[in-house]
């Protein structure tokens, strides 16, 4: 669930074009999974809005210890001074974002990183055309997108093709955002998975199992039946993120979860690349702050 809590008349009319905004990205992602015979969530995603509800505190304060995502219209200092008591840890709070009743800012304040405010905040600044306000370490990192894909034999570039372009649509990248392609070991002269590569302009990249494995706990779902028959739980996923984490230091997250066809199956990891450039920057103007 996500809430929208607004305070003034003005910030109510944000809401509640955002939740308008919100609510049909959500039928398009409901639409997508099920024309690619995903699974779809029992608890998908809805979104509710809050306008000066009664006993502000506590129904603020019930709706996160329940795990809702909330967005506040509003001003920090009262989000803070309302969550306080009922904060835990970055691990299991849900996520917060604030924007400003003009809607020009949006700022993910709690669970930026792991409990996804940042990608959610990302989302809505995309949706309402503001600008995206990060305070998180990551902010001074540079992303980096990789594609894990998993296929059955002989599968014809143009379904990989357009299962891919699918996927970037939803995940709001482009073609070149993507460091690479990767995929098992076992697809290594899959010709559908080379030329789709190939055309892209884009290393086409593969894992063996054992090193696969070592991602297995991030996985959104475990396949029995793809680990007895190739040794892991998930191709898609596991590529994706083995790939973005290689070599990196950073753990990857799944940016998208694995989409499927009838005949193959799509992830997007993401980790963080310093920028040397960026670093020294942000060094230089704490420096300067201080």
């Amino acid at each position: 669930m996500i809430r929208i809590v607004a305070l003034t008349e003005t910030g109510h009319r944000l809401a509640e074009r955002l939740a308008c905004l919100l609510e049909l990205q959500l039928r398009k992602q409901l639409k997508l999974q099920l024309e690619n015979q995903e699974a779809v969530p029992e608890t998908f995603d809805q979104v509710q809005l809050m306008f000066k509800p009664k006993a502000f505190a506590s129904e603020v304060q019930s709706a996160f210890q329940r795990g809702d995502t909330l967005v506040f219209i509003c001003a920090m200092g009262i989000v803070f001074r309302t969550l306080a008591p009922v904060l835990h840890d970055k691990k299991t709070d849900p996520p917060v974002v604030v924007l400003d009743e003009r809607g020009q800012f949006v700022i993910p304040v709690l669970s930026g990183h792991e409990g996804g405010a940042n990608e959610l905040a990302r989302k809505l600044a995309q949706l309402l055309g503001a600008q995206l306000v990060l305070t998180t370490a990551n902010a001074y990192l540079k992303p980096v997108y990789t594609v894990g894909m998993g296929c059955e034999r002989h599968c014809p570039e143009s379904e990989l093709r357009k299962l891919l372009d699918q996927c970037l649509a939803q995940a709001k990248l482009s073609i070149e955002q993507i460091e690479s392609v990767s995929s098992i070991d076992l697809k290594a002269d899959e010709v559908g998975l080379i030329g789709l590569a190939k055309t892209l302009d884009k290393p086409f990249l593969t894992w063996q199992p054992d090193q696969l494995r070592t991602v297995e706990d991030q996985l959104s779902t475990r396949s029995d039946y793809v680990y007895n028959t190739v040794g892991v739980y998930g191709v898609a996923e596991s590529a994706a993120l083995y790939a973005a984490q290689n070599n990196r230091g950073e753990q990857a997250e799944l940016l998208l979860t694995k989409q499927k066809t009838q005949k193959a199956t799509c992830a997007i990891a993401r980790s963080y690349l310093i920028s040397v450039h960026e670093h020294s920057e942000a060094a230089n103007q704490n420096q300067e702050q201080t």
